[in-house]
């Protein structure tokens, strides 16, 4: 079944690259509980189904990079992208599209999560494996208040400017 307006994001493990270390996070992939990073914030959150591939890349990224600013400033506190990949292959893909401090970057490798959100993709026919379908959710206090699925092969309404309206 998948998420819907309304309900509350289960619970889950998201990994994110930590470049710096700090008091709590070591240098290198770190585990966070998604319910812990969600509580009592408001996240934009946007899913691709592949770092570094192409629309990913060249669009969807970059339009929450350049937004972050503005939805922060209508109450965004955090813009998640996540990705059926690996903390490295996210850590690298930030470093390369300068996502800090405005984009966590954050991995669910195994797809347990997007899974649990009913959002996956087969991509198994095409090499790929399981990812993610290309989504954005404006998340409040751990519930769905915008949910924004894409058309298989479309960007359409998962974009930057579609979230920056709904906020």
């Amino acid at each position: 079944m998948t998420i819907k307006v309304g309900d509350r994001v289960p619970d889950g493990t998201l990994t994110e690259f930590i470049e710096t270390e700090t008091a709590g996070c070591s240098l290198g992939p770190n585990a966070f509980q998604v319910a812990d990073l969600a509580r009592g914030k408001t996240i934009a959150l946007f899913a691709v189904p592949g770092a570094f591939t192409l629309t990913c890349s060249a669009k969807h990224l970059p339009g929450y990079v350049e937004q972050a600013a503005a939805l922060k400033a209508k109450g965004v506190d955090e813009i998640w992208c996540v990705s059926v990949n690996d903390a490295f292959v996210m850590g690298a893909w930030g470093r390369e599209q300068k996502t800090d401090g405005k984009v966590r970057m954050l991995a669910d490798g195994s797809a347990l999560w997007t899974k649990e959100l009913g959002l996956e993709l087969d991509l198994v026919p095409r090499g790929m494996g399981v990812r993610s379908q290309r989504y954005s959710a404006l998340i409040v206090d751990g519930v769905v208040k915008q949910l924004n699925v894409e058309a298989p092969g479309k960007f359409e309404v998962s974009d930057a400017a579609t979230m920056l309206s709904q906020v």
